[in-house]
């Protein structure tokens, strides 16, 4: 099966109904893609499919060919970082940051789609992003910020 994961075509021998999730970790080794629940409850698997936010955990890597896929690994570089993790590093959201990919995901796919979310909206977003250290007032103020930089673009 053919992937195209951030932009770059990927070729895989993956088992028919192989969750999306163990061919980017397992086969490609995009390990910003974590695993917490299975389930599609916690969020940490989150990637986005043609730009929607979605559980990786929850689709067959077969549904997901001819569709961009992009992990945390293609939303930013350390040298051009997207203003999301700007914002994620200036809040200081991670701390033990498992969680951290999937949120920061979920995010840049909420600024996507709406640019200057008020506080319902980002909770709607995030909702399900589960953080253990409970960090959402961080999370909230980095989104808040992260809107601002990209109105500013």
């Amino acid at each position: 099966m053919e992937l195209i994961v951030n932009g770059t075509p990927y070729r895989a021998e993956v088992e028919p109904g192989m969750p999306l999730l163990w061919v980017l970790r397992d086969e490609l080794g995009f390990m910003g893609v974590k695993y917490g629940c299975g389930i599609a409850q916690c969020g940490a698997c989150t990637v986005h499919l043609d730009g929607v936010a979605t559980r990786a955990c929850q689709i067959r890597a077969e549904d997901a060919q001819g569709v961009e896929i992009t992990t945390i690994e293609g939303l930013g570089t350390p040298e051009a970082p997207h203003p999301v993790q700007m914002a994620w590093i200036t809040h200081q959201v991670a701390q033990c940051g498992y969680c951290q990919s999937g949120q920061i995901m979920a995010a840049a796919a909420l600024l996507a789609e709406t640019p200057d979310p008020n506080d319902e909206e980002i909770d709607r977003a995030m909702d399900g992003n589960l953080c253990r250290c409970g960090t959402y007032p961080r999370i909230r103020a980095a989104i808040r910020e992260a809107a601002a930089r990209l109105r500013e673009v």
